[in-house]
């Protein structure tokens, strides 16, 4: 499994920090050796909206070689789901088997076109933008719509990462993840 972590400049750090460490561990406790990942961004830096700088393992690439893309949130998503060229380059995953957000992030998979019919989620100070993509925006911290998963607010990101190693290697594994990681959520 390949996964794409989606990096840009205003994101929250923890949008994909959070996914990405239970995500990681799938390989690093050796569970799934056939798991590995890329840091994906528009550009050669990101900085983070709190200054965090972080270098993507790619740089304008499409997104189209994964089989698992997460993108995060950040409030600079209210502006950035305007931007042709970077909902352009999102739109590049649509072949991906799962199309995942973290927060606001599912501001800019609905941009992409990615939630059209469908139910989602996100942080409760962007579902009346998020309404706009979607059927129904639901109060949840995961909602599954089979090739579309997204999740609530900056939290929810480790509770996505576990979700989605149940749902690639089982709730046994799972709970040795969580339990490594030392989360009640």
């Amino acid at each position: 499994m390949k996964i794409g972590f989606v990096i840009y400049d205003g994101m929250t750090a923890l949008d994909f920090v959070g996914v990405f460490d239970p995500l990681s561990r799938l390989k690093i406790m050796g569970f799934l050796k056939n798991v590995s990942w890329d840091i994906c961004a528009p550009t050669e830096q990101v900085t983070d909206g709190a200054g965090l700088v972080f270098r993507p393992t790619q740089v304008g690439i499409p997104l189209n070689r994964y089989d698992l893309v997460v993108v995060p949130g950040g409030l600079v998503t209210r502006r950035l789901r305007y931007e042709g060229s970077f909902i352009d380059w999102l739109k590049t995953m649509e072949p991906c088997s799962f199309k995942t957000s973290v927060c606001s992030g599912a501001l800019l998979l609905g941009a992409a076109g990615f939630l059209k019919g469908k139910k989602a989620t996100t942080h409760p100070s962007a579902r009346v933008e998020l309404a706009e993509y979607c059927t129904q925006v639901v109060d949840q911290r995961i909602v599954d719509e089979g090739s579309v998963i997204t999740s609530g607010g900056v939290t929810s990101a480790i509770d996505l990462g576990l979700y989605l190693c149940e749902k690639f290697a089982g709730f046994d594994v799972k709970e040795k993840i969580r339990v490594q990681m030392d989360y009640y959520g």
